[in-house]
């Protein structure tokens, strides 16, 4: 029984350091850690420069965005917008037009140098707000229109039956509800390209239980992720008290060996170490904030050790220069803006993140 334990878990060990170590192939589970960028979504005039904060960060990261199904009251027609929530002007943006536009240049210079190496560069993670079936199958059409920038795989009549990724640029990752695997994996015909990645189903009615209890499942050809609040690490979740422990960092390896020996990419949020003043003017919420940026660094530097694939935070310069510290860390990349003309904003972004230039505002409904 012990030799039987101990094989498993050198299996598990050797599956993690094959995809940590597997040159070219940046899309295994395990390979590296890249911020995400999270809630980057505008907020009226407020925080509309949020993606050009992540952009200007580099890649690879992550960017998160929330998506809400409107009905203008006027004329009954419904599309859907980048929006956390109520109150809805209707004059929030589509992603294709806040995403899409935005990284087009990035996504057509990776085109055409094809140097697959960071492939992919940006991880679009979806977080939808609403789920009506109309919007799944608009937000489907519009993955359509882009599939030649994403990374896909084939659909077989096995679902667990885990294909090969054809890795472009693009890689879109979705929630764990069914709804939204019905239109994203069910509804598409065998032979088709799957165009976007569930997440998991995790069982959060006891957050410390074993990782096996949490997450009992192996990656199946839809569902490849495993998304987690911090609370499964710390059960007090972000606690600005709370020191971090030897127990803690044990608790976070084993969270990520068992996702990478189930071929699963792993992902936390959201870790800010941020001033109440931070917070208000760049409309975090509270709940996720250590106090401090120290406490944030020591949790970004246990999970990138850990080999956590995306860490998610609001910090979004401060979290990337964290992580381009190590050897093969994101590259600094220009920024289109708005106004068509390319700038380097590191500079900028970094004001930002410090506070600078910046009146504090409460965004209505935040914790």
């Amino acid at each position: 029984m012990r030799r039987a334990l101990y094989l498993a878990l050198l299996a598990c060990s050797a599956f993690t350091v094959a995809a940590q170590h597997e040159p070219g192939n940046q899309s295994l589970p395990g390979s590296r850690t890249v911020m995400d960028a999270h809630n980057c979504y505008p907020y009226y005039e407020w925080w509309y420069d949020r993606i050009d904060r992540a952009l200007s960060a580099g890649t690879p990261l992550a960017i998160e965005q929330d998506l809400y199904w409107y009905t203008d009251a006027r004329t009954g027609k419904s599309w859907s917008i980048v929006a956390h929530g109520a109150p809805i002007s209707g004059h929030e943006p589509t992603m294709e037009r806040y995403f899409f536009d935005r990284v087009r240049p990035i996504v057509e210079r990776a085109l055409k140098e094809d140097n697959h190496a960071d492939w992919p560069l940006i991880t679009l993670n979806l977080d939808f707000k609403t789920e009506e079936p109309q919007h799944l199958e608009a937000v489907w059409a519009l993955l359509t229109k882009y599939q030649n920038w994403l990374t896909t795989a084939p659909k077989t009549s096995d679902p667990n039956n885990v294909q090969p990724l054809a890795v472009r640029p693009i890689l879109v990752l979705t929630g764990e509800s069914d709804a939204q695997e019905k239109v994203f994996f069910d509804d598409v015909p065998v032979g088709d390209r799957l165009l976007v990645f569930g997440a998991v189903h995790t069982n959060t009615k006891q957050p410390m239980a074993p990782p096996e209890v949490l997450e009992p499942s192996s990656a199946t050809n839809y569902r490849r992720w495993w998304n987690n609040p911090w609370s499964v690490v710390e059960n007090e979740g972000q606690q600005p008290s709370r020191a971090w422990s030897p127990a803690d960092e044990e608790r976070l390896r084993l969270l990520v060996q068992h996702a990478h020996s189930h071929r699963l990419w792993i992902r936390f949020y959201t870790l800010d170490g941020a001033t109440e003043k931070e917070e208000s003017c760049n409309g975090w919420f509270r709940s996720y904030n250590f106090g401090s940026l120290a406490a944030a660094r020591e949790r970004w530097r246990a999970a990138q050790k850990a080999g956590v694939d995306y860490i998610a935070s609001d910090q979004y310069e401060l979290l990337a220069e964290f992580l381009r510290g190590s050897a093969g860390g994101p590259s600094k990349i220009g920024v289109m803006r708005p106004s068509g003309t390319w700038t380097d904003s590191l500079r900028a972004s970094n004001e930002h993140a410090e506070g600078q230039s910046c009146e504090p505002r409460d965004q209505p409904g935040r914790p």
